[in-house]
């Protein structure tokens, strides 16, 4: 090695650095996937922790034990997603079939004038039909597997609501557990890359639930006033899809448009495109600046990548879990960098 030059022997020592970090990142994935039925309620515990910790310390504050300030934290949070599950599911039930109605007509429309020859949605329908009657089997036994799924998923909701209660209770353990923990005389750095990481991912969670009410709302106030059918529903979904940044507000402002595309005509569609664009012009120059640029500062391009990332290797949970780890992570960053910018 000491006959390559300086230059080459550092690039060598970066690749293998890179590469081991590559290899234990890679290790890291497939056991989180192997065990994703206990590390995927851990996550969730940790992002409703940052999102409802400033109401347990609250309470705690105002004399209430902690024990009992965990489960009232807990009941309330129950109480506020079961309505606000509840509110989601009236809503799509309710104006669901006018929102199907108006894409089926959407996709009327679009095969009809950008079909291809010989090709109608009778057609379509046929060979659905004949590749249910062939895979008939198949179709059930993915029913029986989808059932055991929701089963899992709700066995790893109430995992993750009791974690909330116990992590909000011994929440001031922590510090003490980490700085146990440490190695040699880095109790300080680990608990300050600790803090920092919690910090972003609490900032990443308060901001985000505030800015997916505030769009939701505008938008639904927005489709009121233009009477597009399930104005309601399709709200509903802006609330729900605001918790992956961009890719959600997309997909959610595109249903808003095919449905007013198909049920009110061009024109009111061309409205809905300007409300819809109006409030996201609202949420990245406003809002977001406002809310979380103190917090959670990504670039935007980080953020889809990280999101894209995510959905390869976790699907729609993996797109919930990306950027709120990733913001921790650059926060773990930064205040590395910081402590290195001061002692050198």
């Amino acid at each position: 090695m000491s006959l390559l030059p300086e230059a080459v022997r550092r690039f060598a020592a970066w690749c293998a650095v890179l590469l081991l970090a590559a290899g234990v990142g890679w290790v890291g994935i497939r056991l989180c996937s192997e065990f994703r039925t206990a590390v995927t309620p851990v996550l969730l515990a940790l992002l409703g922790t940052a999102l409802l910790g400033p109401l347990y310390r609250r309470l705690v504050t105002a004399g209430v034990q902690r024990s009992l300030a965990a489960g009232l934290t807990c009941v309330a949070v129950v109480a506020v997603v079961g309505g606000a599950v509840y509110i989601v599911v009236a809503a799509l039930i309710d104006t669901g079939g006018q929102i199907t109605s108006s894409l089926k007509n959407a996709a009327k429309s679009l095969a009809q004038h950008f079909g291809a020859a010989g090709t109608s949605l009778d057609d379509l329908v046929d060979n659905a039909k004949e590749l249910l009657g062939k895979f008939g089997a198949t179709a059930a036994s993915n029913v029986i597997s989808g059932v055991s799924v929701v089963g899992e998923g709700i066995a790893m909701a109430v995992l993750a609501l009791l974690l909330v209660f116990f992590f909000l209770r011994d929440s001031h353990l922590v510090v003490e557990s980490i700085r146990g923990v440490a190695p040699g005389g880095s109790a300080d750095l680990l608990e300050a890359m600790a803090r920092r990481a919690f910090e972003r991912i609490e900032g990443f969670m308060r901001g985000t639930t505030v800015i997916a009410f505030i769009d939701a709302v505008c938008i639904t106030v927005g489709l009121l006033i233009l009477r597009v059918p399930g104005a309601v529903g399709l709200g509903a979904l802006v609330l729900v899809g605001a918790y992956i940044p961009y890719l959600g507000a997309f997909i959610s402002g595109a249903v808003a448009v095919l449905v007013a595309l198909a049920d009110r005509g061009f024109v009111i569609a061309l409205w809905v495109l300007g409300v819809v664009l109006a409030v996201q012009v609202l949420e990245g120059h406003v809002l977001q600046p406002m809310i979380q640029s103190r917090t959670v500062q990504m670039h935007p391009a980080v953020v889809m990548v990280t999101i894209t990332a995510g959905a390869s290797v976790a699907g729609i949970l993996g797109m919930l879990l990306a950027v709120p780890l990733t913001a921790a992570a650059f926060g773990v960053v930064h205040e590395l960098r910081a402590r290195y910018a001061t002692t050198s």
